[in-house]
């Protein structure tokens, strides 16, 4: 019998939930080109206040942490960059969850998402260009150098829409971080 996922106890209460959600990150990195080991999940998931009384019932106090009440209503209240975290006790396994909010590449990555099959059931993904954007910002924040490893990979394996990543790459002022992830040129004669 197949271990089973260290994604599941976080995507099988997400699908029950019904709210709209997609797998980003190292996870989806994974998924279009190199896979890679990671401490966690990231995962962009549009919530509202409304939601906190059935996002507790998915994610019971007995299985998981879950930030309280309040510091879920600050983050959701965030113009940008909301995020909070769950915790599933027995794995010790992390999810980053941010929070859609009025963030236009959220919103783009929601609408463009994928579905993939895993296992007996299937999850959201984000699609590759959001990825790819979402990585280069890392990149200028932290400067780590397995965003440009994981960038090149998708890069090399995954069909991409290069028109887009690059009036996005513009927009958010990541040329230089870009430049850095495309492929070295060849070497000439």
């Amino acid at each position: 019998m197949p271990a089973p996922s260290p994604l599941a106890p976080f995507l099988e209460p997400l699908e029950r939930l019904g709210l709209p959600y997609c797998v980003t990150g190292s996870v989806a990195a994974s998924v279009y080109g190199e896979p890679r080991l990671t401490a966690d999940v990231d995962i962009v998931l549009v919530l509202a206040a409304k939601d906190i009384v059935a996002l507790r019932s998915a994610f019971p106090d007995t299985a998981y942490y879950v930030p309280p009440d309040e510091t879920l209503r600050l983050e959701l209240a965030r113009d940008t960059r909301g995020m909070f975290n769950l915790i599933h006790h027995d794995s010790q396994f992390k999810a980053d969850i941010y929070l859609a909010a009025r963030d236009p590449l959220h919103a783009w990555a929601l609408a463009h998402r994928r579905r993939i099959e895993l296992g007996d059931g299937g999850a959201w993904i984000a699609p590759p260009e959001y990825v790819i954007l979402r990585k280069l910002e890392y990149l200028r924040e932290g400067g780590q150098d397995k965003h440009v490893r994981d960038i090149r990979f998708v890069l090399a394996a995954s069909t991409v829409d290069r028109e887009f990543v690059e009036g996005e790459v513009a927009r958010l002022g990541l040329a230089d971080q870009w430049r850095r992830c495309l492929p070295d040129p060849p070497q000439g004669r």
